[in-house]
């Protein structure tokens, strides 16, 4: 009987400590997403501003200049619910403005323009990036909490469901092309 209750007893432990490093995990995992998440908001604030202060430079002509202007402070001022509308309508704005070749030439032949292409250059490709390593974090963090054990024991606590930040981040080829070569 005691050798019953001992091998019981040995069993609990052994799925308390299972259950308790599961749990550990995805905390590691919601920890993960909030510092990505982090990273991801601080490159697209990087994208903006470096486009806003591109189109108030007055290298690129009016119409472009507005464009972007309007599509950076839009994406800056942008409400949770809708940031990645914003963000995806910033990316179309820069393809617009910086789509072909020549556009980017005259930003590079500026003064300070070299220094501001650039800038926007590798603002636009640490995007992409970051947000595949958010998206990352949410999806292993959404395979742990599709696991039986995980709901039935609540071992998510209260951490809110972890959302994917989708957007259209294909960067302006004119940019990435030159820098590439």
């Amino acid at each position: 009987m005691t050798a019953t209750l001992i091998w019981i007893l040995v069993a609990l432990v052994a799925i308390g400590l299972y259950l308790s490093w599961t749990a550990g995990r995805l905390d590691r995992l919601h920890s993960r997403i909030d510092a990505t998440r982090a990273a991801l908001d601080a490159q697209l604030l990087r994208r903006a501003s470096v486009a806003q202060e591109l189109a108030t430079s007055g290298v690129l002509d009016p119409a472009a200049s507005i464009v972007l202007y309007e599509a950076a402070h839009a994406a800056r001022q942008a409400e949770e619910e809708q940031r990645e509308v914003a963000e995806s309508e910033l990316s179309q704005a820069l393809r617009a403005v910086f789509g072909e070749a020549p556009q980017v030439e005259a930003v590079r032949e500026a003064p300070g323009g070299e220094t501001a292409a650039r800038e926007l250059t590798e603002a636009v490709r640490r995007v992409p990036m970051a947000r595949r390593f958010h998206n990352d974090a949410v999806r292993a963090a959404r395979a742990l909490r599709r696991h039986r054990k995980v709901r039935w024991f609540r071992l998510a606590g209260h951490a809110p469901f972890p959302l994917a930040f989708e957007m259209d981040d294909e960067p302006p080829s004119a940019l990435t092309d030159r820098s590439a070569g």
